[in-house]
Parts: C-alpha cells; structure tokens; sequence
C-alpha cells in the first residue's frame, strides 16, 4: 500500500473510494491522522504503538497534504473522518452485515445521531450506541461492560468518538475482545455533527485548510491553546523534515519524558 513518510509515522496515500472498497471487503482500523495527531506522536510512545497498529491511516487535514507537498511527496486525497463516516454508511447502505455501533458523544447525542443516520439510509443501520462516563477509560470494569455491550449488540463496526487520543488507544486494547467488529472506525466528533449538536465548518474553509479557525472561534477556551501554542509546533518540524534535520523521538526516550510528566 502507498504511503508517505510524515514526521515519524506515515500516511496511506489512499482515495476515499478505494478507502471504502478496501475496508468493506477486508475490514480494518482507520485512523485520521491531523496535525494534533502528529505533534503528539512526538511525546506519546503508547500513542505511536496504536499508530503502528492501525491497518489504514489516511489524512483528515488539509494541513498535512500541505505539508506533504512540501516535503515532495503529496498526499492524493485528505479524509476526514466526519466526511469518511458518512461516505462510509451510505456506501454501505444495502449491506445488511454492516451494523454500527456508535461509542461516545454526550447523553442523548449518540441516540440523536443514531435516528437520524438510521432515516437517511432507510434502515436500521446503527444498532446501538453508548455515551460513556468521564474517566471510564480507566475503569476496567466499566469498559468491559461496554466490550460486552458492542458484543450483544451484534454490530460489525465500532465507530469511536471519544477525542484523541483516548478512542484511538480504547480501540487498540480492546478490539481483539469483540469478536463480531471487523471494522473500527475513530471519528473524533464526528457523533456530535451527525447528531447536529455541534456545526461543521463551511466546506470552503475545510477544502482550504481553515476547518481549525472555523472551530477556535465555536470553541476558543478549548482550542486555542492546542491550535495557537502545541500544534505551532508541527511547522518546524516539518522544516526540520524539509532539511533532512528530523530526528524520530526514541520510543525509550518518549516513554521516560511521558512518565516523568505523569
């Protein structure tokens, strides 16, 4: 499979078609990588090892195929995920083995987008959903219960939206508990849009590359310290890519700078 080297991870130089082709047929885990992503690749070891683990890591932002330019290697298509999702059960529409079980959002939001995905393909294509407590990540008993739930539930695709880098990590620990998902989605807030809770930013600022300006302005106590100061930091290293000067964080160095921040 095509790839390009970004940082220290690499982006699957997918279209969107052959995206949806290749996932239905073979399942998989699809990761949207976006410049939050890789900036934290950079200190996350356990991050990087899911990373790694992903079968598909296609490009959500507009910055990174930017970026890839750059470098000399251009990236064909970016794929957001809150544009993947819904190319993802329309294409899927007839095809009664692809049953979704939605994993995060807020009460009643995953209900709300479950109805209204469910209308617009014209089937009970979302099965079941679950908003999960805070901190349940580290409540072993409480996500078994969820394990167990997307197992009852008979849904052949986990799609995930508990930020970054929380649903990718979930994923990668438990996915080999359910038996039945054979494809596992990470769409970030992506729930919240399909449930119509939260607005997308305006298609022209997203095929620009200004979907993030677009969301600091819904959200600036949120956002402005990952969009101004942390993410800052993926233009020099990109530079330092552009010169041949970058060097990939050694997994032993970023464990040890991870756990002394712990």
């Amino acid at each position: 499979m095509k790839a390009v080297k970004l940082l220290n991870t690499s982006i699957h130089n997918l279209s969107q078609q052959e995206l949806l082709a290749k996932l239905t047929q073979y399942g998989g885990f699809v990761i949207t990588p976006n410049v939050d992503h890789l900036v934290k690749l950079q200190k996350d070891a356990e991050f990087l090892e899911v990373y790694n683990q992903a079968t598909y890591r296609v490009c959500d932002s507009k910055i990174l195929q930017y970026a890839s330019r750059f470098l000399g290697n251009p990236i064909e298509e970016k794929i957001s995920g809150s544009d993947f999702f819904p190319a993802f059960y329309r294409y899927n529409r007839h095809d009664r083995k692809i049953r979704i079980f939605l994993l995060g959002a807020g009460d009643g939001i995953a209900q709300k987008a479950q109805a209204r995905i469910n209308h617009k393909v014209g089937r009970k294509i979302v099965i079941d959903t679950y908003s999960p407590p805070l901190g349940f990540e580290h409540d072993e008993a409480e996500c078994q219960r969820i394990v167990q739930k997307i197992e009852r539930s008979g849904a052949t695709v986990l799609a995930a939206g508990l930020g970054s880098p929380k649903q990718e990590k979930w994923i990668a620990k438990y996915r080999h508990q359910l038996k039945n998902v054979k494809i596992f989605l990470a769409i970030g807030a992506t729930i919240d849009f399909e449930a119509g809770y939260k607005p997308r930013a305006p298609k022209w600022m997203s095929e620009i590359g200004l979907e993030w300006l677009y969301r600091l302005l819904l959200e600036p106590k949120r956002l402005w310290r990952r969009y101004l100061v942390d993410d800052m930091f993926f233009f020099w290293l990109v530079l330092q890519q552009k010169l041949r000067l970058y060097e990939s964080p050694s997994p032993m160095k970023t464990l040890a700078l991870r756990t002394s921040r712990n």
